[in-house]
C-alpha cells in the first residue's frame, strides 16, 4: 500500500496564462495575499525547490538600478535574437 504525506494547511493554487508577450495577469488570491496594486514591482527568487514571487522590497529596486549600466554590452539585435527563446 502507497501512503502518501498530508500537508497540514492546504494548499492553495491560482494560474495565469501567459501571453505572447511571456506577460501574466497576476490572479486576485496571489495580489491579495501579498498586498499588490497597480504599479507595484514583484520579486521572482529563485531557489533550487522553485520559484518564489514575493513584493520588491525598496534594497530589490536600489539592486536593479546599480546593475541598470553595467547590462549595455549585452542589448543589440543580435543579442536580442539569441537569447529571445530562453
Amino acid at each position: 500500500m502507497l501512503v502518501l504525506p498530508m500537508s497540514k494547511k492546504p494548499v492553495k493554487t491560482a494560474t495565469s496564462k501567459l501571453t505572447t508577450k511571456y506577460q501574466a495577469t497576476i490572479p486576485e488570491p496571489v495580489r491579495k495575499v501579498l498586498h499588490l496594486g497597480s504599479g507595484d514591482v514583484i520579486a521572482f527568487d529563485i531557489e533550487d525547490d522553485g520559484i518564489h514571487i514575493r513584493k520588491a522590497r525598496p534594497t530589490d529596486l536600489l539592486f536593479a538600478k546599480a546593475l541598470e549600466g553595467t547590462m549595455s554590452e549585452w542589448e543589440s539585435v543580435a543579442d536580442e535574437e539569441s537569447y529571445r527563446d530562453l
